[in-house]
């Protein structure tokens, strides 16, 4: 069994390791606390159909617990809207927000292994930051994670994955996404 003191994640060695001297020699940051770095990532997953049935809630957020390796957080609605037939504080989705070793556990798996078993796959948009160095994408199944038991799953669900980073403008977060090997297709 792996000694949790000695263990660092392959992704978290790299950075410190090579990406960091990388970044800093393309941008020329003339301070260490310049480079950017991956400051947390949101895994989101919004169940429609809880409005009918509150159990999908559940089961989507035990998979999404399982798929992050931390407990998911039911989100409830803050207002009622009638036209949805939604009502105040129903439960509609869930999220978990990873942050140090898991973070990069997951980023690892995420490019690894589960999106180069998304069908049809031609890499991930490269233009999807918000302008200040977040990166938001979206998978139609969330049955591409090795944990998920694909028997076992009722329903597919879809996803986001919002991975925020203390970079100031877009092109030094794709810098940082690209050293990570994140396969943009632009």
């Amino acid at each position: 069994m792996l000694d949790a003191q000695t263990y660092t994640p392959r992704l978290k060695a790299q950075y410190k390791g090579t990406i960091r001297a990388a970044l800093k020699e393309e941008f020329s940051y003339k301070n260490d606390m310049q480079i950017p770095k991956l400051e947390k990532i949101v895994l989101n997953m919004g169940v429609g159909e809880a409005v009918k049935d509150t159990k999908k809630v559940k089961n989507a957020a035990e998979e999404l617990s399982r798929i992050a390796g931390q407990k998911a957080v039911v989100t409830k609605a803050k207002k009622s809207i009638a036209g949805f037939r939604v009502r105040e504080e129903m439960p509609l989705g869930c999220k978990v927000t990873l942050r140090g070793d898991r973070m990069f556990e997951f980023l690892d798996r995420l490019i690894n292994v589960a999106l180069p078993r998304v069908r049809d796959f031609r890499g991930v948009k490269g233009t999807s930051f918000d302008g200040r160095g977040n990166y938001a994408m979206g998978l139609k199944e969330h049955i591409v994670f090795p944990e998920i038991d694909f028997d076992k799953v009722d329903e597919v669900l879809g996803m986001d994955i919002i991975i925020c980073t203390t970079a100031r403008t877009d092109a030094e977060a794709k810098a940082l996404l690209k050293h990570f090997n994140m396969p943009f297709n632009s």
